[in-house]
């Protein structure tokens, strides 16, 4: 997650971009840096290392200005975070320049394209293709900036908010959205473009967001939009008038609606800078855990409360496929009281949200005891379990306020799949070309996260039909057995319905006597194709589906898109997009915890804050 800054007007350009890069630093403070044209259409940039303030000491003993500009601050994905990598980026010609936040998934095939075509780059990042490539449709096809942008935008496969200025076009400043937000303030004879709301509401009120596959042009006098292919829309202009609260929840509802619209972010933010697309290779500098150590574990144990219980069971199939090392799932609740059998060879894992669990504490204490060194994965830096720990690795899904936990969740999902694609590279059971296909998949996610919440409408017309019931049953098999347990979980937490989660291969021993004509069935039974094992798991759900149709019950099913098998025995179907078995569980969750919150907020149930429940369980 990036932050970026535009404005074009008549104010005082350079001190307005940094005061807004300011009140997006939480975006991220890796580096940061500013590009502006002054009357005399010379370009000038500063850049630098590290957080906002090395920019400003930077300005401070070269300083520049000019009469528009961009800014931005970053948290690194692709290329480590130096002055170097930071952004704006130049073209070949360095007359056009580039903010970005996002990920280009396709920027090496663009990259070596352009390369060939005589591109020099300077740089590890995706943001510097894109400048390269808008300067190259500008100086070959002889294109003014617009044209340029359209042309260039259209081959970029990923997500991207895009602020781009150059020196041919005076006091004009581009912005695009596919996927990461843009925010377009109107003022008077002067125009702002942010990723967020807080650094324009000083200077004005008034804005519009800018929709997918969207284009701004900016300029001292107006704001034209089109979409990628030149049509001109019309934006819906508003009027923000926050309070302080309503700020900081982003214009939601609920804290909760925030949240599950922020995953994608998350996912983004726990992945940035650990996976190199390139090589597949992952990187997890933090865990402070000696490589011949993760080689020389026998077992790992895996210790947690609640959701971060559900996470680390989907952990368990993630590492047994990808490392060929045994797992054991534990409630942390219990675990000291089984007399567990540990061995100095057993890695533990801890996971909490917010690494405060008693529990979970507890459990990572006994370990210690024991001998076993011990891996936490947490959100919250500092933490007692992020101290107590031998090596974390850090989840990056921001504060996470509403007591039902949804981003912190599909973060932690992430970073057992990373640990899992790590462990399974260290001990030498998955390939170079198995790496780099697992990175890949890894990349694609947070767009296809966005895809099904773009579609969340349909979620919430399946509330009205669901939210009197008493009773739900969610079913799963597999990897999917802990989404089955999740969607339960977060259903009875939020609107107090009774829910069950259950492995579908167990109906048979006991919940086929609840089901009649009045009980709704959650079943999750996606697949990916050419995976021999997911395909068997499929068939197998499929027959469970079929058999709670034979006894009068309301089957909902979570399905892979294009299912022409499932879809046709189901009363009611969700479709999530097709991605590698291993990831499924991170979409299949995504439209369950949708489901809940509809249904919740129908039975005038208190969202954020559900009775007798707390966010953090720091007493046993």
């Amino acid at each position: 997650m990036c932050g970026i800054v535009g404005y074009v007007g008549n104010k005082q350009v350079v001190p307005l971009i940094i005061d807004g890069l300011r009140k997006l630093e939480y975006r991220g403070y890796d580096s940061a840096g500013i590009a502006v044209v002054d009357e005399n259409h010379e370009l000038s940039m500063r850049r630098a290392e590290g957080k906002l303030r090395n920019l400003e000491e930077v300005i401070r003993l070269k300083p520049l200005d000019g009469t528009y500009g961009i800014g931005h601050t970053r948290w690194a994905t692709h290329g480590r975070p130096t002055e170097e990598n930071a952004h704006p980026h130049r073209d070949q010609s360095g007359k056009v320049v580039v903010v970005h936040n996002g990920i280009i998934e396709n920027y090496l095939t663009l990259k070596e394209r352009l390369a060939e075509s005589g591109s020099t780059f300077q740089t590890e990042t995706d943001t510097e293709v894109i400048a390269h490539l808008i300067g190259h449709y500008k100086e070959t096809e002889n294109l003014s900036l617009e044209k340029a942008v359209q042309k260039a935008v259209k081959e970029l496969r990923g997500i991207f908010a895009l602020s781009i200025i150059s020196v041919d076009e005076p006091d004009t400043i581009i912005a695009v959205r596919e996927g990461a937000p843009v925010v377009v303030g109107l003022g008077d004879g002067e125009f702002f473009v942010a990723s967020d709301i807080p650094p324009i509401l000083q200077h004005t009120r008034d804005v519009f967001y800018l929709g997918e596959k969207e284009i701004a042009v900016l300029t001292k006098d107006s704001v034209r939009v089109t979409d990628f292919d030149g049509n001109v829309v019309e934006p819906k202009q508003q009027r923000i008038t926050w309070d302080p609260i309503m700020a900081e929840k982003g214009g939601f509802k609920h804290f909760m609606l925030k949240e599950i619209y922020e995953q994608p972010r998350a996912v983004r933010d726990t992945v940035r800078g650990r996976v190199s697309l390139d090589t597949g290779k992952v990187y997890l500098d933090e865990m402070n855990i000696a490589e011949e150590d993760f080689r020389a574990v026998t077992s790992i144990k895996i210790a947690a409360c609640g959701t971060s219980w559900h996470a680390g069971h989907a952990g368990k199939f993630m590492l047994e496929k990808l490392a060929r090392v045994p797992v054991e799932v534990d409630y942390a609740s219990e675990f000291r009281y089984r007399a567990p059998v540990l061995r100095e060879t057993d890695l533990m894992i801890v996971i909490s949200q917010s690494g405060e669990t008693a529990d979970t504490i507890a459990a990572m204490r006994e370990a210690k005891r024991a001998g076993c060194q011990v891996l936490a994965i947490c959100n919250v830096q500092g933490s007692m379990i992020h101290r107590e720990a031998d090596g974390t690795i850090l989840t990056h899904a921001g504060p996470e306020i509403g007591v039902a936990s949804t981003k912190a969740f599909t973060a932690q999902m992430i970073a057992l799949y990373l640990f899992a694609l790590y462990l399974g590279e260290l001990r030498g059971t998955i390939s170079g070309d198995e790496g780099k296909k697992l990175a890949q998949d890894l990349a694609e996610l947070p767009l296809k996260i966005e895809h099904l919440l773009n579609d969340a409408d349909s979620i919430e017309d399946l509330s009205k039909e669901f939210f009197r019931v008493q009773d739900f049953l969610y079913l799963g098999r597999g990897i999917n057995f802990p989404v089955a347990l999740e969607g339960a979980l977060k259903l009875k937490e939020i609107s107090y319905i009774h829910a069950e989660g259950y492995p579908a291969g167990e109906m048979k021993h006991g919940p086929n006597a609840l089901i009649d004509e009045k009980l709704p069935v959650v079943v999750v039974n996606t697949k990916e194709e050419g995976n021999a094992s997911s395909e068997l798991r499929y068939e197998k759900t499929h027959s469970n589906i079929v058999e709670v149709k034979a006894r009068d019950g309301i089957v909902i099913s979570v399905l892979t898109e294009g299912d022409t098998m499932s879809s046709k025995v189901s009363d009611h179907v969700i479709e999530i997009p097709e991605t590698s078995d291993l990831l499924g569980p991170v979409l299949a969750v995504v439209p369950l915890q949708l489901l809940s919150y509809h249904i919740a907020v129908r039975r005038g149930c208190d969202v954020d804050q559900p009775r007798n429940l707390a966010k953090s369980v720091t007493v046993e």
